[in-house]
């Protein structure tokens, strides 16, 4: 009978373990902080975490294979008192790509607007509409937009459901948070912060950048396997459609973020093709990320 019970308990826990969607990896560190514990980001990277890993942010389950992979860095550069800190948030997150070993990123992102509270006796927890605390909240907005993004890669705008959830995010925030500059939710900013990641993906001017997602993974990448020529075909009608947007929405933060994940990815993909489409994709990756031309000179090679 002990037996029995220890079978259904190992059944039960496997299940848990299937329906999560994400593996991160968490890093927290303070080079420069000298009189800090660091027990205290040790345990600040234990409930960050558990937080991301074990809870269950949507009503899908996920396979082991299917999951989303990420790595998150807090380095934290200042400690306003002996529970606020002040860093940055160093974020990537990657798909598997169908029938390959290969990943594919679908964000790298540096957040420089990081400030949260932190104590090691207070629980890590994340609720659905209730502002608990920013680091929760920080934490959530970018899970919701990196399910945005992973759903989008499948199927057309299905990532529709998760921006909507990290736009509740910000409306649920109180006025200090939302209204402060440097907070890094205030629409009053410079355009690049999360306010603007969700504004950009779900304003109308966008909706070809989304269609261009799902054309360059599901049409592009996930082809390659069976037909490489096919998927880069792919992949340059994705590119077409985002120097669109680049064109109709000039400075939108999202083509920026698409490049920062891209670019090698780019480069490397049609470092081998035919002249025609070298130049046609060096063209457009140059248009859309002009301060970073010199990523894309083996494609001319």
């Amino acid at each position: 009978m002990k037996f029995f019970w220890l079978l259904i308990l190992l059944v039960l826990s496997t299940i848990v373990v299937r329906s999560q969607e994400f593996v991160f990896a968490v890093d927290v560190k303070a080079p420069t902080l000298q009189t800090a514990d660091p027990k205290l980001f040790e345990e600040m990277k234990n409930k960050v975490t558990e937080l991301l890993n074990n809870r269950r942010w949507s009503g899908e389950t996920y396979e082991d294979y299917e999951r989303i992979k990420g790595n998150i860095n807090i380095t934290i550069t200042n400690e306003l008192n002996s529970t606020t800190f002040a860093g940055e948030l160093s974020i990537q997150a990657i798909r598997p790509v169908y029938g390959s070993t290969y990943e594919t990123p679908l964000l790298n992102h540096i957040d420089k607007e990081f400030i949260f509270q932190f104590e090691p006796t207070t629980p890590v927890i994340y609720s659905e509409n209730v502002f608990n605390d920013n680091l929760t909240s920080v934490l959530a907005f970018y899970i919701y937009y990196i399910l945005g993004l992973d759903h989008d890669s499948f199927s057309l705008y299905g990532g529709d459901p998760y921006y909507q959830r990290a736009n509740e995010i910000i409306n649920s925030l109180p006025s200090d948070y939302a209204q402060d500059q440097k907070s890094g939710w205030s629409s009053k900013a410079n355009g690049r912060n999360r306010y603007y990641m969700i504004e950009n993906i779900l304003s109308p001017r966008t909706r070809p950048y989304r269609k261009a997602l799902y054309e360059y993974h599901l049409k592009g990448l996930d082809v390659m396997s069976k037909n490489s020529e096919e998927g880069k075909v792919g992949i340059v009608e994705a590119l077409k459609s985002i120097e669109t947007v680049n064109s109709d929405y000039p400075n939108s933060m999202i083509v920026q973020m698409f490049s920062n994940a891209k670019a090698q990815e780019v480069t490397d993909i049609f470092a081998v093709a035919g002249r025609d489409q070298k130049n046609e994709v060096y063209r457009i990756m140059t248009t859309i990320d002009p301060a970073n031309r010199n990523k894309y000179i083996p494609i001319r090679r």
